[in-house]
């Protein structure tokens, strides 16, 4: 196995390295992210509930490759690590944008893809984060067994995050220990109605 990153994903990874940023997308998680964008069925819709400043942005482009069919928008809280990820070469079909997600997440409509990297829609919104997943999308949660906790804080929306998708009814969940731990979780189709 090669630890060569694709063109974009290293050159996010360089802007992470000139900004300080430390809290860029595993390529362990980056990869999987890649994977379940390649998936994402015709005329798709994924959401990045953090863009930081576009490592995972740059793993979900990579995994679309030359498709031009799948919307993409990315959700940044924090306006400076907004900007130093728009200095990134991003397709026309991806939007980047600065907001507090849960201020947005009603008004965005429903998502194939989400990857729930950021406090807003992970630690509180958990609920509206699953209610915007259409039948069979898909929830990828990251660092969910950091190699080093924040605080007590940290560990306590963690494990209510883990309890939350791992006991959810509409959701069919498993734990990935890989990278920074992740959840990986399929909103089932709901029941037909005869």
């Amino acid at each position: 196995m090669t630890d060569r990153l694709p063109p974009l994903v290293a050159s996010a990874q360089q802007r992470a390295i000139e900004a300080g940023f430390t809290l860029a997308c595993e390529p362990g998680v980056g990869r999987l992210l890649a994977t379940l964008a390649a998936a994402v069925p015709l005329h798709g819709r994924i959401l990045e509930m953090g863009t930081g400043v576009g490592v995972g942005t740059a793993w979900i482009v990579h995994g679309l490759g030359e498709r031009r069919d799948v919307e993409v928008i990315s959700v940044e809280v924090d306006p400076g690590t907004a900007a130093v990820a728009r200095t990134g070469t991003w397709p026309p079909w991806l939007s980047l944008r600065v907001a507090d997600i849960l201020d947005l997440l009603t008004d965005l409509g429903s998502f194939d893809l989400i990857f729930a990297d950021s406090q807003g829609g992970k630690w509180a919104g958990l609920d509206r984060t699953i209610a915007a997943l259409r039948p069979c999308g898909i929830l990828l949660v990251d660092d969910m067994t950091p190699p080093t906790w924040l605080d007590d804080q940290h560990r306590h929306n963690t494990a209510r995050v883990r309890e939350t998708l791992l006991g959810h009814a509409d959701l069919i969940a498993a734990e990935i220990a890989a990278a920074s731990g992740m959840i990986l979780a399929t909103r089932r189709i709901d029941q037909l109605k005869t």
